[in-house]
């Protein structure tokens, strides 16, 4: 990915400071496989809610940022071992993670994790079903704490398939995603029923990287204060607004 040299002074955070923690570039790190939240477009560069986000927020903390992908089961252990500052991935604020890592504060509201089932299929017995779920998720552990049965897969594209293969009854993830899906497949369809787990969306980081976390806090503050970061939730259809 190139380079991203943003130099807007939309916020008062000199490039010195906020690069304390020793970067002289922060690298983005995210999984560019869960729209709206990030994807690749076809020339294969990050795309989505959060480069927006993620592009924005570097240029009000004064930052030089890059952006690289990463798969999601080895996304905070690649982290931490430094191959790259910050995820930006959909990633859910939890207390298991913040044991491992720090965040910032939310950048998101939860965003509610829908059911999607074979069309034909919508009276399914939830609490006794086979559920996909991507590995390593908040949607993972919330099936593995009922009595349903979890498969799961490494990436959201495969819990999808396996609804369609008869290898799940149906599949849990963040509504934002799913929905899309359900409206352009046929044979999917999306419950009425949801569950409202996790404490929101926020950017993980080492926890010896405090300058950094504090320059995108600011960055973030800033962009709720201004209304730009709920405008942004809205034209991308993620979470809820603050």
């Amino acid at each position: 990915m190139k380079n991203l040299i943003l130099t807007t002074a939309a916020l008062a955070i000199t490039a010195g400071a906020a690069l304390a923690d020793g970067h002289s570039v922060v690298r983005m790190g995210t999984e560019g496989a869960y729209p709206p939240y990030n994807f690749l477009d076809d020339n294969g560069e990050v795309a989505g809610f959060e480069r927006d986000l993620g592009d924005e927020l570097c240029a009000r903390a004064e930052l030089t940022c890059e952006w690289v992908t990463n798969e999601w089961d080895s996304i905070i252990p690649n982290l931490v071992s430094g191959n790259y500052d910050v995820i930006i991935a959909g990633m859910s604020i939890t207390a298991e993670r913040d044991e491992v890592i720090d965040f910032t504060q939310a950048y998101t509201q939860p965003d509610p994790s829908a059911y999607v089932v074979l069309a034909g299929n919508e009276s399914v017995d939830l609490s006794s079903a086979v559920i996909a779920a991507q590995t390593n998720t908040i949607q993972a552990s919330f099936i593995a704490g009922t009595g349903a049965t979890l498969v799961e897969f490494a990436t959201p594209e495969e819990t999808v398939a396996a609804v369609q293969a008869g290898e799940a009854d149906a599949v849990l993830a963040d509504k934002s995603f799913l929905a899309p899906i359900a409206d352009g497949e046929a044979d999917l369809v999306m419950l009425d029923q949801q569950e409202l787990i996790g404490g929101g969306v926020g950017m993980g980081l080492r926890e010896s990287d405090g300058e950094l976390r504090e320059a995108f806090n600011a960055a973030i503050q800033s962009m709720k204060d201004d209304g730009t970061l709920n405008a942004l939730i809205a034209e991308w259809e993620v979470g809820e607004q603050f």
